[in-house]
């Protein structure tokens, strides 16, 4: 059960505890299926990027499944709200906000890991190269940016503040504000914010221009972690079982392609993968790839990367202790690499993890 918050309602959360109303009447949505007879996927991509499903089709991966791009999306918490209601099949995002869509009792489950964070791939959280803020104590009073509340950057940034001693009255006290990820360097550097949220490329770019630095990373507060994963309704699981089980292995098979693969193979790939699909994007993104940024073989999750944020919210007053357990949010069980045997070189029955 959720508790209310004090003083503060998050948009992104405020959705993500209504679903539970809306799933009933929304996810009834009826599955097609293509003239072969393969389960046809709704989902939202990312403009310039590429997701690890539509890698996952592009290598082959999947005999059952089809993917059908209805748009983009990108904000987590949005997308995990369409999925559950029926809007598209599945959808990722951070964890935490996968648990507060549970906490709410929308019959969704978590499937597969999708990105997180290692020494190549990180978010950081900087400030001006001659800012006085040093320190956790520094912040209060401070603005941080970020490109969503209610998510992965949130939890981020309230974990550190404990860590460094905060208390929750001055945790209280650091303000979190949206800003596009487009616009956080120019926000940091003309003073509208004192810390910006920066990652991939606009981190990249940000530091070769330099007169930045950063106060921590997640990368530094959790080591190689999987922050976020993939889910899918419950009703659509148990409709579309072997689809589901087909899904998750190919998208498995992908991440793992990602993690054995030369740096610049898997760049000439994505760059191949958005020329093809005729969106009219740039390619330049995919230059700044640097690593998947899954901890585990083929994107599967572990106890402690749920665990760790329902602990997370019990400690925040978010939710009861007991209300949840990671055995509630996600499954292992379509994942082949789960039961720590799978060859990374080779699929089922095994065949060559190469494109078809």
């Amino acid at each position: 059960m959720i508790r209310p918050r004090l003083a503060r309602t998050l948009a992104a959360a405020t959705a993500l505890l209504t679903l539970s109303g809306l799933v009933g009447a929304c996810s009834s949505s009826e599955t097609t299926t293509t003239a072969d007879g393969k389960t046809v996927l709704r989902y939202e991509g990312t403009t310039g990027q590429v997701q690890f499903a539509e890698l996952a089709e592009n290598l082959g991966y999947y005999e059952k499944v089809q993917l059908n791009w209805v748009g983009d999306n990108t904000s987590g918490p949005a997308a995990i709200q369409n999925a559950a209601t029926g809007q598209t099949d599945f959808g990722g995002a951070f964890n935490g906000a996968v648990l507060k869509l549970a906490a709410a009792k929308s019959p969704v489950t978590s499937v597969i890991g999708y990105y997180g964070s290692d020494k190549e791939t990180f978010n950081g959280y900087y400030v001006l190269e001659d800012s006085p803020i040093r320190s956790a104590r520094d912040l209060i009073g401070k603005k941080v940016g970020m490109n969503t509340l209610g998510a992965h950057h949130e939890f981020l940034v309230r974990e550190w503040l404990a860590r460094e001693g905060l208390t929750p009255d001055e945790i209280k006290q650091v303000e979190l504000i949206v800003v596009p990820p487009v616009n956080t360097e120019q926000a940091l550097r003309q003073g509208q914010i004192d810390v910006g949220t920066l990652g991939s490329v606009f981190r990249d770019k940000a530091v070769e221009r330099g007169g930045i630095r950063a106060l921590f990373t997640d990368e530094s507060l959790f080591g190689s972690f999987t922050y976020g994963t993939i889910l899918l309704r419950d009703d659509f699981i148990a409709q579309n079982k072997e689809a589901v089980a087909d899904f998750v292995q190919g998208t498995a098979r992908a991440i793992r392609w990602t993690q054995t693969t030369p740096r610049d193979e898997v760049i000439a790939k994505y760059k191949e993968i958005i020329t093809e699909r005729g969106r009219g994007e740039t390619t330049d993104l995919a230059d700044y790839w640097k690593s998947p940024g899954v901890a585990g073989p083929g994107g599967v999750i572990t106890d402690q990367e749920i665990q760790t944020w329902i602990d997370w919210l019990v400690r925040n007053g978010e939710l009861e202790e007991g209300a949840l357990t990671t055995s509630d949010v996600y499954t292992n069980e379509f994942n082949p690499y789960s039961n720590g045997t799978y060859p990374s070189d080779s699929g089922p029955d095994g065949q060559a993890l190469a494109s078809k």
